[in-house]
């Protein structure tokens, strides 16, 4: 073969692959994937070592809550592997009416609820435990992020449009503060205040807002009794480490004996019936104890990085002009991060005693499998956004080839 036949046929392979070969990329975004794996994983670990204590002591059984979390996983795997197959359209369509499901679920469960602790919070569907305050916190955020864009001039210029999400936030709180649920109510209020101020709106309104809620939380603390025990505990737990202040102390002991590296996975003593709901809503504290204050970094880290991909991936779909998605995504990231913020601040003492999931590591059924919806969602959104930018290529490249004259592609084959 000649010189000049070689040099054509690289030629033409030059220009086949610039006109056809697309650069391979990846339809997800894999991170993601792999720090709610990492959790997961973390989460299954954490809460067999927790819960054993408990288990034999109700059931008889040391694995009886490490076998329901961990179907409670494969559930959550499955409802996030649907939910990656629901088009965003679905959820820009239907976010109205699925906030009318959360208010229906909130008024089942003040009606038919199950009451657990002094709360009643739960709805029994045959073998079935639902956690009616946890699809809800959701569905009003993805309510919320439409409503947001349909009425964006409104919210941004007149205080009517600014007052309309903030009734319907009434509503769910006050359906929620009946069961009762404070924090959920708190987390709900922190996620709209950032949306609020994400979208848009003016400073005096969001800072009026901002106080409106605080004096609303005090007056809420302040007639309540139970609630003001939880926050005279809180100030100073020590002064009575057997009654209102019994739960705190134990998981601060818990926080102290793990130091810097804790005492080794499975060696807690807190967890033997000490520390109540030490599997649940305290299972920083158990972490804290095994694996010390390395393992809280680690856990941290990982849910940081999660909330910063998750306003990544906002910011990514407010720039290609999809801004449901967006307030969805940063929704989204400031719920993990906040709902975090309050799981340890409880549990290290920082904040008052509040009965909130640490997302995809406590254990729970309802709170998993939504947060892993959640987690669908985000990369859905991502997954939309690539496919999108993937397939516009492609056509650029086409109208370039067309615009390129008869001549000038015999002279390049030639």
């Amino acid at each position: 073969m000649s010189e000049t036949d070689v040099a054509k046929q690289q030629s033409l392979a030059g220009l086949f692959s610039r006109r056809h070969d697309v650069p391979s990329a990846r339809p997800y975004n894999l991170w993601l994937v792999l720090i709610a794996i990492t959790l997961l994983s973390i989460s299954f670990v954490i809460v067999t070592s927790a819960s054993i204590p408990e288990a034999v002591r109700l059931h008889d059984n040391p694995f009886h809550f490490a076998i329901r979390h961990g179907i409670y996983i494969c559930l959550a795997v499955v409802a996030a592997m649907i939910t990656l197959n629901i088009p965003m359209q679905f959820w820009r369509v239907m976010n109205p009416y699925l906030l009318l499901l959360a208010v229906a679920l909130l008024v089942a469960v003040l009606i038919i609820g199950r009451e657990v602790n002094g709360s009643t919070r739960w709805l029994v569907v045959g073998p079935v435990t639902v956690q009616a305050a946890e699809p809800a916190k959701l569905f009003f955020f993805c309510y919320l992020a439409g409503y947001l864009v349909r009425r964006y001039e409104q919210v941004t210029e007149n205080l009517k449009g600014f007052i309309k999400p903030l009734l319907v936030f009434f509503v769910l709180a006050v359906l929620l503060l009946m069961q009762p649920d404070l924090g959920t109510v708190i987390v709900m209020f922190a996620t709209t205040l950032a949306l609020l101020f994400l979208a848009g709106a003016k400073l005096w309104q969001f800072f009026a807002l901002g106080f409106t809620g605080i004096a609303a939380v005090v007056s809420l603390i302040v007639y309540s009794d139970y609630r003001m025990k939880r926050i005279t505990a809180f100030l100073d737990p020590w002064a009575d480490p057997f009654g209102s202040g019994y739960q705190l102390t134990q998981s601060l002991m818990a926080f102290g004996r793990g130091s810097w590296l804790g005492q080794g996975l499975g060696n807690s003593v807190q967890k033997l019936n000490f520390l109540p709901e030490a599997h649940t809503d305290f299972i920083m504290a158990i972490l804290a104890e095994e694996l010390g204050f390395a393992g809280i970094i680690t856990i941290l880290a990982l849910i940081l990085w999660m909330v910063i991909i998750a306003l990544r991936i906002g910011n990514k779909a407010l720039t290609n002009e999809r801004p449901f998605d967006a307030f969805v995504a940063y929704g989204i990231g400031v719920w993990f991060s906040f709902q975090t913020a309050v799981n340890l601040g409880a549990a290290s003492g920082v904040l008052p005693t509040k009965g909130l999931t640490l997302p995809l590591v406590s254990y729970g059924g309802s709170s998993l499998i939504i947060m892993c919806v959640a987690v669908a969602i985000l990369i859905r959104i991502d997954f939309e956004i690539r496919v999108a930018g993937v397939q516009a290529m492609p056509k650029k490249r086409k109208r370039a080839a067309k615009a390129v004259p008869v001549d000038d592609r015999e002279a390049e084959h030639a």
